[in-house]
């Protein structure tokens, strides 16, 4: 049986909800974190299709050390442990060129998103390291191996994001902790399915997804399966991997 709790930053969003209906199949206990909405936070729980999963709604603002280290706190209480971090939060932006990006923009996506896993990684450490066990799984962007032109502003800070959890898996996987991450391609869920809406026209999304290899966007199942491998012992020997998840975008 998985060991504590799975708590879900984001976990209201399209994608964060997906991967608490997916981690519900497999995990007693679920954290749904949400920053704003406990209205939203219930919702989700009610539709684990696991009625057998314990979930709870935990409020967590990134931006706020006390609110993360409370929900956390919170969660190990009710729960006993937390077995995995899932780190599925963003902030919704649009596609500016780099030349066009103002200094606001870039504070507000890196305090939010990078930041805001930094802040989540010091206050679950210490329990990680106290269990013995416990891993992150970070959604990125696959704009960090593919590059479309006016992503710097989400794909930056996800850069980042990386790069920390090559750093925890380096340095702590010796009290048996690992990281890692999932990176989307293009996602018809959550801020992806926004995108698909607002940002240009019907006519550059199908040249897009002509360009991906299963001719196909992604859906939120899909990035929740990838998720779900890295959160369980079927992963036990993966750390400081990153999993394309694109249907061929990068190719």
């Amino acid at each position: 049986m998985t060991k504590g709790a799975a708590f879900v930053v984001g976990g209201t969003g399209g994608l964060g909800s997906a991967i608490c209906r997916r981690l519900s199949t497999e995990w007693d206990q679920i954290a749904i974190g949400y920053r704003s909405s406990r209205e939203k936070a219930l919702a989700v729980a009610t539709e684990l299709p696991n009625s057998a999963c314990k979930a709870c709604p935990v409020a967590c603002d990134l931006s706020d050390r006390a609110s993360i280290a409370d929900g956390i706190r919170e969660t190990v209480e009710q729960f006993g442990a937390v077995g995995t971090m899932v780190f599925a939060s963003g902030v919704d932006i649009a596609q500016p060129f780099v030349s066009q990006i103002s200094e606001e923009q870039w504070r507000e996506v890196i305090e939010i998103e990078l930041m805001g896993l930094t802040r989540i990684v010091s206050a679950t450490l210490p329990y990680f390291r106290a269990q013995g066990f416990g891993n992150f799984v970070t959604v990125v962007s696959v704009a960090n191996y593919c590059f479309p032109p006016g992503d710097a502003l989400s794909s930056v800070p996800k850069a980042g994001m990386e790069a920390l959890g090559r750093a925890i898996a380096k340095e702590e996987g010796r009290y048996g902790i690992r990281a890692n991450m999932v990176a989307p391609g293009i996602i018809d869920a959550g801020l992806g399915a926004a995108f698909l809406t607002s940002l240009y026209s019907p006519d550059i999304w199908e040249t897009q997804r002509k360009r991906i290899a299963l001719q196909r966007f992604g859906r939120g199942e899909d990035i929740a399966e990838a998720v779900a491998f890295l959160a369980s012992d079927k992963a036990q020997y993966m750390t400081g991997q990153t999993l394309i998840v694109d249907g061929g975008f990068s190719l």
